[in-house]
Order: C-alpha cells, then sequence, then structure tokens
C-alpha cells in the first residue's frame, strides 16, 4: 500500500523538490503553503508521515505540530521537522511540540529520502 505523506512549506521550490522526491521514490504527496493548510489537510485526509517548515505564514511549524498533536488522529504519525536554523533550543521545541526528526535546509534528495524510509520504516 503506497504511504502518503504531507509536505508542508510556503516555499514553492523546496515543497515541489520534496513532492517530486517522493513520489519519484513511489510515495503519495500532499502539498500544503502553510501551517494552517497543513493542518486542514492534515485533519482531513489519511497521512503516514508529515514534513513541516518552520517559518512560514499563518501558522509557523511549531504552532502546525502543537495543534496537529492535539488530535486523536495524530497519534503514532511521524512529523519531520524542516528549518534553516539548527540551533539546539529549537530542535528541544520541536521535540517537545511532538516532532520525532529534524532536518537542517539545506537538503539533498538522499537525505530526504533515507529519513522518510527510516520514520516509515
Amino acid at each position: 500500500m503506497t504511504k502518503t505523506i504531507l509536505a508542508v512549506d510556503d516555499s514553492p521550490s523546496i515543497r515541489c523538490m520534496v513532492a517530486m522526491t517522493l513520489r519519484e521514490a513511489g510515495y503519495e504527496v500532499i502539498e500544503a503553503t502553510d501551517g494552517r493548510e497543513g493542518l486542514d489537510k492534515a485533519l482531513n485526509h489519511p497521512v503516514d508521515a508529515i514534513i513541516t517548515d518552520q517559518n512560514m505564514p499563518n501558522l509557523d511549524g511549531l504552532g502546525f505540530i502543537r495543534e496537529y498533536r492535539q488530535h486523536p488522529v495524530s497519534k503514532g504519525k511521524p512529523i519531520i521537522f524542516l528549518s534553516t536554523d539548527s540551533a539546539d533550543n529549537l530542535k528541544q521545541q520541536a521535540r517537545e511540540a511532538g516532532a520525532l526528526g529534524w532536518m537542517v535546509k539545506p537538503f539533498t534528495q538522499t537525505q530526504l529520502l533515507a529519513v522518510i524510509k527510516k520514520v516509515l520504516g
């Protein structure tokens, strides 16, 4: 069965790279342009994993994760947090909010696929 991944990022180029890489690897991808749209899609479409950016309009990545984790549907769904900032305090905030993993931008397609395969098994 094909796994579905929600890619949340306001950058069209990053979102396109993530979606293209995952689709070529056989995943189904749902895209969202900010945390608010991502939350709506995460709550209304079954997803197996989520990749979210931190800096986005309307609702940032930490806010998205915190709101999503309030809902029972989020249980057991791995969330990968993307940021250009590698500060330890931001990583800690992401973990406390409910992120399972972390990727610092820029990243390669190989790194992205390795992380997704690791969290989805």
